[in-house]
């Protein structure tokens, strides 16, 4: 199967024609795609079947696909304590003339809708119990063992890549050595939990990463809300107040403030207050 782009990197299939795609991965899995199912993003498809499943397609440039391989919904299958669809099976096959593998992930469907896009601007209605989900599955989460790496926006973190992308942004001087790892989902938003039935899904960069990465994430898909990326911090506190959970906060304001920060961007003020905050107590620890 190959797109008609004219470049590997160009392809975004919101846009591009998926029903060879579709087709393949249908006759592979013995299933047949609900109509009007098809779910599109930039970089991969997602659509009910005629057996109750969901089936998540993911194209993948080969230099994003690390040596640890690209099966982390596979892997995740393992983890215990953490609400998520049951994995199923897979597809996985080379693109015939991109440099780019194809790979197709077959689970339950999820138990509530996806809350909402990765960015809210509004509060959604999470009652007590979601809370209490989301704290357990990520207190759990992180109580496993694995010797992946997690690769949010596929980009493998590393000691290297948190403290680069923190000085590219930030000029104050503080210690940004990581001191615990912990697995981590790694792409933590709105889009990728469900409510009011609490579970995440979207697993395929889920790995070791720095203590308090997914709660900062979440934070930092929150921040448009005032009360609600209060509300994160205030139920993932431990996270937060230990120092790789401040360094996680100025990870991911560093992503919201960079070089691809977008002016009306209404996180962009809070960000900058909760970077200066954190930068001041970590120089003083």
């Amino acid at each position: 199967m190959t797109l008609s782009v004219s470049a590997s990197q160009a392809v975004d299939l919101r846009v591009q024609p998926v029903d060879e795609v579709l087709d393949r991965v249908a006759r592979s899995l013995q299933v047949r795609f609900l109509p009007g199912t098809v779910v599109r993003k930039r970089r991969s498809v997602g659509a009910r079947t005629d057996r109750e499943t969901w089936v998540r397609i993911e194209r993948r440039l080969l230099d994003k696909i690390t040596d640890q391989g690209w099966n982390g919904a596979e892997c995740a299958a393992r983890l215990e304590g953490v609400a998520k669809p049951i994995w199923r099976g897979c597809v996985v096959w080379r693109d015939a003339s991109e440099p780019a593998m194809w790979r197709a992930d077959e689970t339950d469907l999820l138990p509530a809708a996806p809350v909402g896009n990765a960015i809210l601007s509004e509060a959604p209605e999470l009652p007590d119990e979601w809370w209490d989900g989301l704290n357990a599955s990520l207190d759990a989460l992180a109580a496993q063992q694995t010797r992946r790496l997690a690769t949010p926006d596929t980009e493998t973190i590393t000691q290297a890549s948190v403290t680069e992308s923190i000085r590219a942004v930030f000029s104050g001087d503080c210690d940004t050595t990581v001191q615990r790892w912990v697995p981590a989902h790694a792409d933590l938003n709105w889009a990728n939990v469900t409510a009011p039935v609490f579970s995440l899904f979207d697993w395929e960069d889920w790995g070791s990463a720095p203590q308090g990465l997914d709660s900062a994430s979440l934070w930092g898909s929150s921040l448009a809300v005032p009360s609600l990326a209060d509300r994160v911090r205030q139920e993932r506190r431990r996270d937060f107040e230990s120092r790789d959970g401040k360094l996680m906060t100025l990870f991911a304001c560093s992503k919201i403030l960079g070089p691809y920060a977008h002016p009306e961007d209404p996180r962009l003020e809070p960000a900058r207050r909760m970077a200066g905050r954190v930068i001041k107590e970590l120089q003083e620890d």
